[in-house]
């Protein structure tokens, strides 16, 4: 009988000790048999920032990781360090995962799908003509792509670096045609017009606390996204859900861009309702 391989994986991102994934992947390896460990690489714990990129990939190969998860704020700057790139990726323009293998480094992006996937199950059938984006790094370029294959019509991307979020719009445009996205300037004015706000910034994670959006430009018409997961409710997500808004919180793209990853580690395919019932099932 053949010994299935066996998987070291990690997480390289900054103020992840709060994050699911490890448990995610190992519990799911657990059950499909196989030795699976993951580990957090967080470059807050380890006085690092992006620029330990180029070390970290080298001593995970030395160490015969078999791929990484990469989150903020390392899913742009990580790309040059890459040799190839799946056509999702190369297209969005981030990657969220490397699959080490046979001495290359190859860059995908399952945040893309792993939006959808949460969208399509909870607002399948929100108004998606005028939807406002908070943020234009890596996270935001993988939902912005997911958000215009959903059919948002018009995407407003607000960034604090406006020609990050120009070069995003820029890009969107390319892909979806003259229009679909633009960079936004007057936020009031724009989410007054609104169908829907996405958050994909970190603001409103544990670590950074807050609200990308002002308390009192919410209304209850809005339905309201969110990326973060740790902590599950936001307080974007709490003062929206006070209002009546429709909301949607981080927890599905976490899981489902972790069931893809782990199909990309380990070339097995997993249970995603296994996945997603472990998430739910854990204190977040």
């Amino acid at each position: 009988m053949s010994r299935k391989p066996a998987i070291l994986a990690g997480l390289i991102g900054a103020g992840i000790q709060a994050s699911r994934t490890p448990s995610l992947h190992e519990h799911e390896g657990d059950a499909q048999g196989l030795r699976y460990l993951y580990r957090l690489i967080d470059l807050d714990q380890l006085q690092l920032d992006s620029n330990a990129l180029p070390d970290l990939l080298q001593a995970a190969e030395r160490m015969h990781y078999t791929g990484l998860n990469i989150t903020f704020p390392c899913k742009q700057a990580i790309i040059p360090l890459l040799d190839e790139l799946s056509a999702e990726a190369r297209g969005i323009g981030a990657v969220n995962t490397v699959v080490l293998k046979d001495g290359k480094r190859i860059g995908h992006n399952t945040d893309c799908l792993g939006f959808a996937e949460g969208f399509r199950r909870g607002l399948h059938d929100v108004v998606r003509e005028r939807v406002v984006q908070m943020g234009a790094g890596g996270a935001g370029a993988a939902v912005a792509h997911a958000l215009l294959s959903e059919g948002v019509r018009q995407l407003s991307i607000f960034d604090v670096d406006r020609e990050r979020a120009e070069s995003l719009a820029n890009n969107l445009n390319q892909h979806f045609g003259a229009g679909r996205a633009i960079a936004g300037r007057d936020l009031p004015g724009t989410l007054n017009q609104a169908d829907g706000l996405v958050n994909t910034t970190p603001m409103g994670m544990a670590k950074l606390p807050g609200t990308p959006v002002p308390v009192e430009l919410l209304r209850k018409a809005l339905w309201v996204a969110e990326i973060v997961y740790f902590p599950l409710e936001t307080e974007l997500l709490r003062n929206a859900r006070a209002l009546g808004c429709r909301t949607l919180d981080g927890g599905n793209m976490a899981v489902f861009q972790a069931v893809k990853a782990f199909e990309l580690f380990s070339g097995v395919e997993p249970d995603a309702q296994r996945m997603l019932a472990h998430f739910q099932s854990m204190n977040v």
